[in-house]
């Protein structure tokens, strides 16, 4: 797929990245006061988290809404335990104002209930009677630990016509994220792509986090970069502390070509905030 290229310059299209993320925070006891470094009515994913269940997402989901955030809470598929529990979710959501929600297959060995995938639970949602403007569903740059490409594939084809953007998971490689969305528009999808970014924080900890999540390629590529020797620079000169800055400069070139579709950049702030805010704000006013 060739570049599209626009008259507007880099530092323009970097704005334009920027400008309105969505932060993904976890509905843990610090939720509240991430809350505080964000910006007034910016938009919020919230996970769900392992630990607390769906209740806490929701319950954190009507608590920002309430202050006047755009929230779209994950209400993962196997966390949810029926149609009538589904309903629920939905009831106290729309009646919080929410309009947006982010569906994913949840990472629970055993469902909840009787929703194994994030397909089942999309089709039961289409009948309920509440309903989203928006509907998000998961893209995996990299693969999936233990679903084959096909799988995943075929897959976002059957969510593609519930949803209306996808969201990737998190990937450091600019090079794998493009290659990705040219595959998914290749295969005739083409929903809005918000592509998933690890906010700022220290190295030792996100690099915890992303073998954690399945992210290993993108471990291997941050010191792939620049071998072992520049990365422990890497590791000095930035204080311990992992900035998206060339992350974003590899997204700029494709981030206006309407072929792409990249709607934006989809912050996981892993509930820190205050220096992600920091690192933004420092980009869109170099």
């Amino acid at each position: 797929m060739s570049v599209e290229r626009h008259s507007g310059t880099a530092a323009e299209v970097t704005d334009e990245l920027l400008t309105g993320p969505r932060f993904e925070l976890m509905p843990f006891e610090s939720f509240e006061g991430q809350l505080e470094h964000l910006p007034d009515g910016a938009t919020i994913a919230i996970t769900t988290s392992p630990q607390l269940g769906l209740d806490a997402t929701v319950e954190q989901a009507e608590m920002a809404a309430a202050r006047g955030f755009d929230v779209s809470p994950h209400i993962a598929a196997r966390y949810v335990r029926d149609e009538d529990h589904l309903t629920e979710i939905a009831r106290r959501l729309t009646e919080a104002g929410v309009t947006d929600i982010f569906v994913p297959g949840g990472d629970r060995e055993e469902p909840a209930g009787e929703f194994e995938s994030a397909y089942e639970l999309l089709t039961t949602l289409s009948d309920i009677e509440y309903s989203f403007e928006e509907v998000g569903i998961t893209g995996y740059p990299e693969g999936h630990d233990f679903l084959s490409d096909r799988v995943l594939a075929d897959a976002m084809e059957k969510k593609a016509p519930f949803a209306t953007y996808i969201v990737t998971q998190l990937c450091y490689d600019p090079e794998a994220v493009i290659e990705w969305v040219e595959e998914v528009r290749d295969r005739g999808i083409d929903l809005p792509i918000e592509v998933g970014i690890p906010g700022v924080m220290k190295y030792q900890r996100l690099l915890s986090i992303s073998q954690k999540v399945g992210v290993g390629d993108s471990v291997r590529f941050l010191k792939k970069t620049t071998g072992i020797v520049g990365f422990v620079r890497q590791l000095v000169g930035s204080r311990g502390k992992y900035t998206p800055d060339d992350l974003i400069e590899g997204l700029t070139p494709y981030a206006t070509d309407p072929e792409y579709g990249i709607q934006g950049v989809h912050i996981y702030t892993f509930n820190q905030t205050s220096d992600t805010e920091s690192w933004r704000w420092g980009a869109l006013n170099q």
